[in-house]
């Protein structure tokens, strides 16, 4: 439908004919004194003649009048109501990337994949479904850095987690959990409180930072952010040797204790993910505990039409312009 946002201003339309009858006439010119029997002697001045042979001139001159007025109320084209679900939540995703994350003990689609393939494959879906959360990304190995701030535009977080890679943010094989939760602790402490929640997935235990974790949660815990912790890893798999195949722990260095911990100090809880599905029901397990939708909102696509009747006044403007000249 079309809306018209400043209507008040059609009122100025009959403008340029009160204009006529309230302003004086203006006094002609004085001439010179010369006088002559017959003005046809001397032929018709082309002012007079242009007047004369377009005098529709009058009409475009009202049209441009009316289209600029109809271009100053600001009319506006409004589409179809769209839902958006808002549910106020401010939610950042910790994602370890360091060195051991390209340990291959998940399969996806039957083919063995990285621990952090399977992430991205996960995480893609469970991002996608939180429609109305502001989300963020943090990675982090040696060092922890915001590689997406709080945002609504789930496909750009999205787009930023898959194209992360192993060894992004340096190429020593450390893990800083305690770093990752202190900087969405900064990013997160100025929102709406109860609202706030960590989703952090690591492999392994903490072995750098400038923070550990427990302090990192205490602080967490004093701004009143929940932490979900994600150990993710097999417990088992089979690695070929020169003696034939046997049997490793190749989540040997994972802390489940530091991050139980973490979850327990900020109301939260720890999963353990071994393989796709299990880490695919923690997601959905998140979808429940933090659920997405708490209010709806709608609001309307909005496209401007005043350049469309301001174009065609300043067209028309414009020939009237060189006419008169024409005609001068």
């Amino acid at each position: 439908m079309i809306h018209i946002e400043w209507p008040q201003l059609l009122l100025l339309l009959p403008l340029p004919i009160l204009c006529r009858w309230l302003l004086p006439a203006q006094s002609p010119a004085l001439q010179s004194a010369l006088k002559v029997p017959f003005i046809e002697d001397f032929g018709q001045s082309k002012a007079t003649y242009g007047s004369q042979k377009h005098p529709w001139l009058l009409w475009l001159a009202a049209i441009a009048w009316v289209l600029l007025v109809l271009a100053s109320t600001r009319p506006q084209w409004l589409g179809e109501p769209i839902e958006q679900a808002v549910s106020g939540r401010d939610l950042m995703l910790a994602v370890d990337v360091s060195g051991s994350m390209d340990e291959e003990d998940f399969v996806v689609e039957g083919s063995p994949v990285d621990r952090l393939t399977a992430t991205k494959h996960v995480a893609t879906a469970f991002i996608e479904r939180r429609m109305g959360d502001r989300l963020g990304l943090i990675l982090f190995g040696t060092t922890a850095y915001l590689q997406t701030p709080l945002t609504f535009d789930r496909k750009t977080v999205a787009t930023l987690l898959n194209e992360a890679f192993i060894g992004i943010t340096d190429d020593e094989p450390a893990t800083s959990i305690g770093d990752a939760i202190g900087l969405a602790v900064k990013h997160l402490k100025d929102e709406k409180a109860n609202s706030r929640v960590l989703v952090l997935l690591t492999d392994g235990a903490n072995t750098a930072g400038e923070i550990t974790p427990l302090q990192a949660a205490k602080i967490a815990a004093d701004h009143q952010l929940k932490i979900y912790t994600i150990g993710i890893g097999a417990d088992q798999m089979l690695v070929r040797g020169f003696f034939g195949n046997r049997k490793v722990n190749p989540s040997r260095d994972l802390d489940e204790k530091t991050l139980t911990a973490i979850a327990e100090a900020t109301n939260g809880r720890y999963f353990r993910a071994r393989n796709k599905e299990e880490l695919e029901n923690i997601y959905e397990l998140l979808d429940q505990l933090e659920p997405v939708e708490k209010s709806k909102q709608f609001y309307r696509p909005m496209h401007e039409l005043y350049p469309w009747p301001l174009a065609f006044s300043l067209l028309l403007t414009s020939i009237i312009i060189l006419i008169r000249l024409r005609f001068r």
